[in-house]
């Protein structure tokens, strides 16, 4: 019974954790965005852009938040950097803006993900310049030297200012440099048709009569905010910033421990550096197996992932070299990452249940492609889970079931031994030896689901793919709550009903919690996502399901054997 209650006020706190985290983020406020004019929002994110990156074969250092001035980054600039083209791109997932200054991406708005599902022309912008949610990915070349460079400050020239990809499956949007000494960079944005991927390439063609040695970059320029675990503060509960992968493992990287510690830095092959806000993602990704330097740091209001190559490469006058980077843009959409490497799907943390969330998401992602609809899908798969468990929670549901068929005679114990807790323990326990029940055994169900049940609500939370996902009727997102609570109170009704097919408990402190249970149930669930509820729901009808059949069965069984006993009795003499 202590086992029992243990379990119960155990669910009980973890529910209301539960409870205060999907309220606050359903009532936090979207943070605002300040409009800029165009002159700011092209001169003043550049104009204090990081500085450019150190080769690592000249120093260990890699691109840190330093201070660069328009005196300095900008000064090789033909024009003022608020003249600079924009060059606009729209695919059938993507608009984005691109700056001739470094090519650098800007502003990015995801098509199909607006900010909430009643205002559809409200787009989640990932990137954006000058603004509260400032974001950049600047790439570029950095080479030895005083000279002219290729990166994120030098003003590029394009063949034209909007690209559509239209009918076609991809589209290349050329960009073109030079020093005017003989080495020119020709750089190459690729986007392909319902893909958030960015291929980007920088061939170098070196047409001096000295070598050129340099090495390629790319970082990230994010807004950083400030975590504190208050109750209108969204980002105290899903991680917002930098994260970095370096070969083995990822790893966010805390404001607070950047402010006070410094740069993070680490050299390997295979990483990648990323952005993340929830359920969307800004990364870059090198070319695998080749080795580079991974720098993240953190400055005021904003932070800096950045990765440079290492060691620089050699260009000897009249050759060229090719440098590739992949950038991704947009939602966390597994499949997608993983095309690009099957590290990036990390970004998708589902904690440390992980190892029943990941298999969980994939299966109902399988459901979800033969029925095309998430809500249905839930259901399918939490029918699923309940065959595989079946032998599991049976016994445990003929336990009960027969704990409800001798309740008479305990009860007539209790009766009997009302004054001597010592023997009424001593009989209690005879009696359940001598029916073969186990009155623990009733845990066993809470403690089969509640694993599930968080990974459930760590699936509903983390994966963009039931991000705004409707069901039926009046559940239009899967991932908030049920506008008009009908959900939860079905739930509550529900559980209601279990209780009927199930044993009272002895223990009166228990019996009280285990009727104002539905209650609170229905209260804690009221802020729940409609997903996470609707798997309840179907967990529950199926275990009344079970239990009325285990009950019907059992009852039958000590009918029968009261009638031999009966039977057995006439014929005794």
């Amino acid at each position: 019974m202590d086992n029992q209650r243990l379990i119960i006020w155990s669910t009980f706190g973890l529910l209301l954790w539960l409870t205060y985290q999907a309220w606050v983020q359903d009532h936090a406020p979207v943070p605002a965005t300040q409009a800029t004019t165009n002159s700011e929002q092209l001169a003043a994110p550049l104009a204090d852009a990081p500085g450019l990156p150190v080769l690592p074969a000249e120093s260990s250092g890699t691109p840190q938040l330093a201070d660069a001035t328009p005196s300095s980054d900008l000064a090789a600039a033909d024009a003022p950097a608020d003249l600079a083209p924009i060059i606009h791109v729209q695919t059938d997932v993507l608009d984005i803006d691109i700056s001739t200054i470094g090519g650098t991406l800007q502003r990015a708005s995801l098509l199909k993900y607006p900010v909430h599902k009643d205002q559809p022309d409200v787009l989640i912008e990932l990137l954006s310049p000058g603004t509260a949610e400032l974001g950049m990915i600047q790439t570029g070349l950095n080479s030895a030297g005083d000279g002219p460079k290729a990166n994120h400050t030098a003003r590029y020239s394009a063949e034209a200012t909007e690209y559509i990809l239209g009918n076609s499956d991809e589209l290349i949007v050329p960009l073109t440099w030079t020093d005017g000494q003989g080495v020119s960079v020709e750089k190459t944005l690729r986007f392909t048709r319902g893909s958030y991927r960015i291929d980007i390439s920088q061939q170098l063609i070196n047409d001096s009569n000295a070598n050129w040695r340099g090495a390629s970059y790319a970082q990230i320029l994010r807004r950083s905010r400030e975590a504190e675990r208050t109750m209108f503060d969204v980002d105290s509960y899903s991680f917002d910033g930098p994260v970095i992968y370096d070969g083995e493992k990822s790893e966010k990287m805390q404001r607070d421990d950047l402010l006070s510690d410094g740069a993070y830095s680490v050299t390997a092959a295979n990483g990648w550096i990323g952005s993340i806000q929830h359920h969307f993602l800004s990364a870059v990704v090198p070319p695998q197996n080749e080795q580079y330097v991974y720098n993240v740091s953190a400055r005021g209001d904003r932070s800096l992932a950045s990765l440079i190559g290492t060691p620089s490469i050699i260009v000897s006058p009249g050759s060229q070299h090719t440098f590739e980077t992949t950038a991704f843009v947009g939602p966390k959409l597994q499949a997608q990452l993983e095309e690009i490497a099957e590290s990036l799907k990390l970004t998708v943390d589902y904690g440390w249940l992980t190892i029943i969330s990941q298999p969980l998401f994939w299966l109902l992602s399988f459901v979800y492609s033969f029925v095309g609809n998430w809500g249905v899908a839930i259901i399918s798969v939490t029918v699923l889970i309940k065959v595989a468990f079946y032998k599991l929670t049976e016994a445990s549901g003929r336990s009960m079931a027969k704990m409800r068929e001798i309740q008479p005679r305990m009860k007539s114990l209790q009766d009997r031994y009302k004054d001597d807790r010592q023997a009424l323990s001593q009989a209690m326990m005879e009696l359940y030896k001598r029916e073969k029940v186990n009155p623990a055994a009733g845990c066993l169900p809470i403690l089969i689901q509640m694993p599930f049940f968080l990974a459930f609500y760590w699936a509903l939370l983390e994966s963009v793919e039931m991000r705004q996902a409707p069901f039926v009727l009046w559940i239009t997102d899967l991932s908030s709550k049920d506008p008009y609570f009908i959900l939860p109170i079905i739930m509550g009704a529900a559980m209601l009903f279990q209780q009927k097919l199930n044993p009272t408990p002895g223990d009166p402190v228990q019996a009280k919690v285990m009727q104002i249970m539905p209650i609170m149930f229905t209260v804690f669930f009221a802020f729940f996502p409609s997903g996470l509820v609707l798997y309840w729901v179907t967990n529950t009808l199926l275990s009344i399901a079970q239990q009325w059949y285990i009950n019907k069965v059992v009852h039958e069984e000590a009918a029968a054997r009261k009638g031999k006993k009966k039977n057995k009795e006439k014929q005794t003499p």
